[in-house]
Order: C-alpha cells, then structure tokens, then sequence
C-alpha cells in the first residue's frame, strides 16, 4: 500500500471534482478516517502531507493520541456525553452534534478549561434509523436553541449519506444538504459560522463535492480496507 500515492491521487480527484462543479478556486479539506488504522500508518500518512484525522470512537483516539505528531483531530462517529471530558482539550473539531443534551455536555466542558468548541452539526437527510443525525427539517431549530451556549460555536453542517454503489444515486441527499447549509448561513446566526459543509466519503466525496462539500472524510481510499480488528489488537 503506497500512502504517498493514494493521497495524490484523492487530491487529483478532488481538484477535478472542483474543476467540474466550476469552483477550481477553492479548497476542500481532506480528513483520513483513521478508524482501526495503526498509528504509524497514521504518522506516514501525516509525512506525506495530512493533517486532519478523524475517529469515530473516543477510546480508539485516546489509545492513539501519544503516538501520533503534527495532527488536527476531530471526532467524527457518534460522540456520547460521558466521553466528552476526554476530548474537549484535545479534538480541533466535533462533527457529529446531533442532541441538546451533547451540546450542553460540550459546552460545559469546554467553559471548564477556557475554549470555545467548534461543531458541526449532524444532518441526516435520509433518515435513515441506522445512523445519526437531525432530520432536515429540525436543523435550524436545534441551532437556535443552541444560541446561549458561549462555549460551542457552529462551524458548518456534517452528514454521511447512504451507501450506494452508484454515487449518483445520492446526488439528491448532497444537494438538499449543501441547500440546508446555504440557507442557515444566510440566517447569521448567533454563535454560528457556517464555514465547513462536511460530505463525502471514499465511494462518494466526487460527487459529495461537485455538490458543494468543502470537507471530506476518507478512510478506504487513503489507507486500504478496513481491518475486521482493531489495531491494538496486533500492536
């Protein structure tokens, strides 16, 4: 597995993605999805150039965080409440806040040590019960009644479409998302600053991008297959 190679070539895809939706002028910020990668997999993916990685679980990142130089974290699975102490001081983003009560939790943890939190919050444009998310419908209002929390401040919108073998298939759910995303950044929200639309994974994020995403999760095509066992397992 050449890391170098499979990151050029995600780049060279991105910018052809880019080049079609006509926004050659823009930037889309590649996180390796790192779940059950070795942390020196991780560290050379970091030489060649990454610097944002995300986990999708708390106890995988911390058995990981000591071993790992020069990366911006972020959580990108489903975070719950009693897991966030563990993170507030160490993740540059949490991209799946999807429930008052996280946002509380985040919130008061990150007064405690003086931060303010950036988030985004998890949109599930399909509704599909197998994963996280607010319905479409419920964004706006779960960000307005976020606006008393000082210490979170929105950064954008994230969501994980349905898997399908044909990425076109799934154009629709990108739209309607990057569609949501322009309508809450027009509100000028307080608190709020709706910089990062976070869409597209390995089989989708060309699509994903040429409907708007500015942020792209990529494990498989960066790193190869998942493994059936977690890393430390074999460490």
């Amino acid at each position: 597995m050449d890391i170098e190679q499979n990151i050029n070539r995600i780049h060279q895809k991105i910018d052809a993605a880019l080049r079609k939706a006509n926004r050659a002028n823009e930037n889309v910020t590649l996180v390796g999805a790192t779940k059950t990668v070795d942390p020196e997999t991780i560290q050379e993916a970091i030489s060649y150039g990454l610097q944002d990685i995300g986990e999708n679980r708390v106890q995988e990142m911390m058995a990981k965080y000591d071993r790992i130089n020069g990366a911006k974290w972020h959580i990108i699975g489903t975070l719950q409440r009693n897991k966030v102490k563990y993170v507030i001081d160490k993740v540059a983003m949490i991209q799946s806040l999807a429930s008052l009560p996280l946002a509380r939790e985040i919130n008061h943890r990150a007064q405690k040590i003086g931060r303010v939190m950036p988030v985004l919050v998890q949109v599930n444009p399909a509704n599909e019960k197998s994963k996280s998310g607010l319905p479409t419908e419920e964004v706006a209002p779960f960000i307005e009644s976020i606006f008393n929390l000082k210490n979170i401040k929105v950064m954008g919108l994230m969501m994980i479409a349905p898997y399908a073998e044909n990425p076109e298939s799934v154009r629709p759910y990108f739209s309607i998302t990057k569609q949501l995303f322009d309508e809450v950044r027009q509100c000028h929200y307080p608190h709020t600053d709706m910089q990062y639309l976070s869409m597209g994974m390995s089989n989708d994020f060309e699509t994903a991008i040429e409907e708007g995403s500015n942020m792209v999760r990529i494990g498989t095509a960066l790193f190869g297959k998942r493994r059936t066992k977690e890393w430390q397992e074999n460490s």
